[in-house]
């Protein structure tokens, strides 16, 4: 049996979407299973032991050249079943003319009409949650049965290796940095947090070379007399690695909040504009979710981040207050 799992999008995305490859390596353990993915996440998979091949999409250079290179790839490796996780026409295409003896998608990919089987995909109401894991496994549960399995990172030796340097004393990471603006908790509320962190715990900043600037504001206003920045040190799998033996892990509603999910590490998840039970909470054992405690007439002001808030104010974050953050360390 061969299968192919796409997904394309961004960091977290793909995270979440590795709960398929459990499910389908639990079920079909001698099933060949790849999974494509976009140009710079596919460092996410390295020395994935389920994964017999992961496919890259360059969508930055030559899109479409290279999405007709995959086609051809895709077609000349005979799946039996291709599961396509996204809702955009490029993947569509993929999948309509994969050649797999069966092609499986969401409704809402505008090429639907055209796969095997079209699943209804569902949003959380802001009520009753589906997490994306659940959506996910929609896809196979005809064949896997109803029962979401939780994604998974794997570090390998080479990357526990050299985290195993910042693990000497006990620490706490926080990732600081969003991609939108309203997801992410200001620097001035991060640093009023840190000061309040004992002083025996050291505090590990973390991110992409993209957020190394964010993570020298915070440095240079906290009095806290041991937080070091990592941000564009790590890749994606060593962050992971560290996060898993701290004591808590302080993220926004982002994709290290999945980080920490894929390896059961402890995590508080800031949430400001949106909210956990759109369906992309965390999933650790140990869990808090820090939100707001007010009723907002304006929260949430959509599903996904905005580049600012559209009231000016701010307040879902703003109104956030230091024990909060703080109760979850105290927690562990």
């Amino acid at each position: 049996m061969k299968f192919l799992v796409i997904q394309t999008a961004f960091i977290g995305d793909v995270v979440l979407a590795t709960g398929i490859i459990e499910k389908l390596h639990r079920l079909f353990p001698d099933a060949e299973i790849d999974m494509l993915v976009r140009k710079g996440n596919e460092t996410l998979l390295n020395g994935h032991p389920y994964l017999h091949e992961v496919l890259v999409w360059d969508k930055k250079k030559g899109k479409f050249k290279n999405l007709w290179k995959l086609l051809r790839r895709i077609r000349l490796r005979q799946y039996d079943k291709v599961i396509n996780v996204q809702r955009f026409a490029a993947t569509g295409f993929l999948t309509a003319f994969s050649g797999a003896r069966e092609s499986i998608g969401f409704d809402k990919n505008p090429l639907s009409w055209l796969f095997s089987k079209r699943i209804r995909h569902l949003i959380s109401n802001g009520e009753a949650t589906i997490h994306e894991v659940e959506r996910n496994n929609a896809l196979i549960r005809d064949l896997t049965g109803d029962d979401a399995e939780k994604p998974r990172l794997y570090p390998t030796t080479a990357d526990e290796s050299i985290v195993m340097a910042y693990k000497t004393s006990p620490y706490i990471t926080i990732s600081p940095a969003s991609v939108w603006f309203t997801k992410q908790y200001p620097a001035e509320k991060w640093t009023s947090f840190i000061d309040q962190v004992p002083a025996q715990y050291t505090v590990y900043l973390l991110g992409g070379p993209a957020d190394a600037a964010l993570a020298t504001t915070i440095l240079q206003s906290t009095s806290h007399p041991s937080v070091k920045s990592l941000c564009g040190n790590l890749s994606f799998l060593q962050s992971t690695a560290l996060m898993r033996d701290a004591l808590m892990n302080y993220v926004n509603d982002s994709a290290p909040m999945h980080f920490a999910s894929a390896v059961n590490a402890p995590v508080a998840a800031v949430y400001c504009s949106t909210l956990p039970s759109f369906g992309f909470g965390p999933l650790s054992d140990k869990r808090f979710v820090i939100e707001v405690r007010e009723q907002l007439a304006c929260r949430p002001c959509g599903l996904h981040g905005r580049k600012e808030c559209p009231l000016g104010h701010f307040n879902c974050a703003h109104h956030i207050q230091d024990e909060q953050l703080m109760e979850a360390l105290k927690n562990v």
